[in-house]
């Protein structure tokens, strides 16, 4: 092995610092890496600033047509919302980038990879999980866990060894975002009573700011995968941006959501997923039509423990392999289009068809051309209802009632 080690290198302030930490810390040369997965990042830039800092090797990735094949379309299929809520989007990019990380480390016989989360949220475990998982000989270094430097202190530090940063663009939020969500914590978020400021939203605009018209939009669907927007084929990154537009202009997909972080403390957590939010109403519309009672409902408690996996950072787990083997399979006839129409910050499924759908108007309709059989309700009833009769008569109806 090398002394190299390899961090993931946003281009900000944290991971600037840290370029110059780990070579003092660690007598080591640094390697970074780079990666767009939708977010707003300037490759180019930040390739630039880590070889001015003094990188030795600078990657820069586009990751946006991988991301979501490989993680965003998976988790999509599986219906894989955090506490019901959250789409997962920068849960999702973690275990990619972790995968690239060790890739490269690999590559330069690195004895190290890094990154730039603290000690306090999920990130770290996500990276340091998939890591042990994907290379267990790498070691993983996180200097923000462990130099134990304010913000005031790591900008003293930068000016102290002459690594160039830009604080021009400071904010009082931390933001985190990917084609699949953008992720707001911090500053006046952190008092769960206090209303999200407009200035906290990048994506959306408010419910009272959008439209009065609505716009409905139809999504194609095969085998899970959205395909089509409007009748349009597109590839996911083209689809996931056009919608995240559409819905944003409509005030769809703001979520405010008090959560239980992997560590073992409760965050307020403001997201933006217009595209993530419309898709997964739209998938589960079209699952009710194309699943039987028995798949839909096992598929919704799958759901949550596909969730679960994802945020606690076991992506690359035999588990998560298992989990997709049901999801592939049970999606294999979630073919369709569903009809969503967006208004003034709401989502609501207004149509849906699909060739592979249970439902049947014939057996449906109270109207002629009914084709259900109603004198065999009275058999059925009788049959469905006996456990309930015994028991009456053996032990007394009135003890029911109590």
């Amino acid at each position: 092995m090398t002394d190299t080690i390899v961090l993931a290198y946003s281009g900000g302030l944290d991971t600037s610092v840290a370029i110059r930490w780990l070579q003092e810390r660690y007598g080591a040369d640094v390697a970074t890496l780079t990666m767009d997965l939708g977010g707003a990042v300037d490759l180019e830039a930040a390739r630039r600033r880590a070889l001015e800092i003094g990188a030795v090797r600078a990657d820069v990735v586009d990751a946006r047509e991988e991301f979501v094949r490989e993680y965003v379309w998976p988790a999509l299929r599986a219906g894989a919302l955090y506490e019901g809520v959250y789409p997962l989007a920068t849960a999702l990019g973690r275990p990619l980038i972790a995968e690239r990380l060790v890739r490269i480390a690999q590559e330069e016989g690195a004895f190290a990879i890094a990154h730039g989360c603290t000690g306090k949220g999920n990130d770290q475990v996500r990276f340091d999980v998939s890591a042990a998982a994907l290379a267990p000989s790498v070691k993983v270094v996180a200097p923000a866990r462990e130099w134990g430097m304010t913000r005031d202190d790591e900008i003293a530090y930068a000016k102290e060894r002459g690594v160039p940063i830009d604080l021009n663009k400071r904010s009082s939020y931390s933001v985190d975002e990917n084609l699949w969500g953008r992720s707001i914590e911090a500053g006046d978020l952190e008092d769960p009573w206090a209303e999200p400021p407009e200035e906290a939203f990048g994506w959306t605009v408010s419910a009272d700011a959008a439209p009065d018209a609505p716009r409905c939009v139809e999504i194609r669907f095969a085998q899970g995968v959205p395909v089509a927007l409007d009748g349009q084929e597109m590839d996911g990154p083209a689809l996931i941006e056009t919608l995240n537009a559409a819905a944003g202009e409509h005030g769809v997909g703001r979520i405010d959501h008090v959560e239980n972080r992997l560590v073992g403390i409760k965050s307020r957590e403001v997201y933006e997923a217009p595209a993530a939010v419309t898709l997964h109403l739209a998938r589960r519309a079209l699952e009710q039509m194309c699943l039987a009672k028995e798949q839909a409902r096992f598929k919704e408690r799958l759901a949550q423990e596909y969730a679960d996996l994802v945020y606690n950072g076991l992506w690359f787990t035999a588990h998560r392999r298992d989990l997709d083997a049901y999801v592939d399979s049970v999606t294999r006839r979630v073919s369709g289009t569903v009809r969503v129409r967006l208004h003034k910050g709401a989502a609501t499924v207004t149509g849906r068809e699909s060739a592979e759908s249970l439902y049947r108007h014939d057996l449906a309709t109270y109207d002629a051309g009914d084709a259900f059989d109603h004198q065999a309700s009275a058999g059925f009833i009788k049959v469905f209802g006996l456990p309930a009769r015994t028991q009456a008569q053996a032990q007394g109806g009135e003890a029911q009632r109590r």
